[in-house]
């Protein structure tokens, strides 16, 4: 799983041949969480409540390129690294 951007501990991460709806996973410590690109919603896992938010401000900013990077792995390219938090 390509890792897309890392910041505050925080690793941000997408499948190749992944299912829908278009999504990311951010990985913090020991919690992992899968977050809807379109509706920034957790479909699946948690995050402590800080790290969350600091990963909804990102995908917030970035939501483009998160899709981009989306259409990129089912196609089973190599996404583009996004730019951190900061």
């Amino acid at each position: 799983m390509p890792t897309i951007s890392i910041f505050y501990g925080i690793v941000i991460q997408m499948f190749w041949s992944e299912h829908a709806p278009p999504h990311f996973h951010a990985l913090y410590a020991e919690y992992e969480v899968q977050i809807n690109i379109h509706t920034l919603e957790v479909i699946k896992g948690e995050l402590p409540k800080r790290a969350l938010a600091l990963v909804l401000e990102w995908a917030s900013e970035h939501r483009m390129e998160l899709m981009e990077d989306w259409e990129l792995c089912t196609r089973r390219q190599t996404p583009n690294k996004i730019s951190p938090l900061k």
